[in-house]
């Protein structure tokens, strides 16, 4: 048995669970998020949380039964917390600027600025032009989104400039040898 999979996932209050056949809705104080379950795997409802079972022991079901809980739990957690996924900029001149909650137009040693627009459900908070922070309800849109905006500039070894994940840490190398 898995066991990620075995585990239930409580449900907070406020938030509203709608399952039809491989269908699993969550509605919640943050929005509302929809998932299509994979495979033979069902989520039933018991008892104020949710439970993940697979038919059987076969290895596709057992492959897929802690990963549909880990994503059916991300989703009630998404729609009753949220996530935050933080960046920070670094180097002389970089910046980023806000154009409204959904775009950012950011400054990062190229001949011109960036812009990224956020997609649905993404909003964008910049509490200095070098910190960003990427928020949703959605935790793999959110990663996904984060992750675009640090591969524009990728934190290079030798100075360390570039956009990096809040509390990442870059390996530096040593430049060139002088004389």
């Amino acid at each position: 048995m898995s066991r990620v999979g075995k585990a239930p996932i409580p449900v907070p209050k406020g938030v509203e669970i709608s399952i039809s056949g491989s269908h699993v809705t969550v509605k919640g104080p943050k929005g509302t998020l929809e998932r299509d379950i994979p495979g033979e795997i069902t989520v039933r409802e018991d008892e104020g949380q949710l439970v993940v079972e697979r038919p059987n022991d076969e290895r596709q079901n057992r492959a897929l039964h802690g990963l549909v809980r880990s994503l059916v739990n991300n989703m009630v957690i998404g729609v009753s917390e949220g996530y935050r996924k933080e960046l920070e900029i670094i180097g002389v001149g970089y910046r980023a600027t806000p154009k409204g909650d959904t775009a950012l137009e950011l400054a990062l040693g190229f001949s011109h600025p960036v812009s990224v627009q956020a997609p649905a459900g993404i909003t964008f908070e910049v509490a200095t032009p070098t910190q960003i922070a990427v928020i949703g309800t959605d935790k793999e849109t959110v990663g996904q989104v984060a992750a675009n905006i640090r591969a524009i500039r990728k934190p290079e070894p030798y100075k360390g400039k570039g956009v990096r994940y809040r509390g990442e840490h870059v390996v530096r190398k040593a430049g060139k040898a002088g004389k």
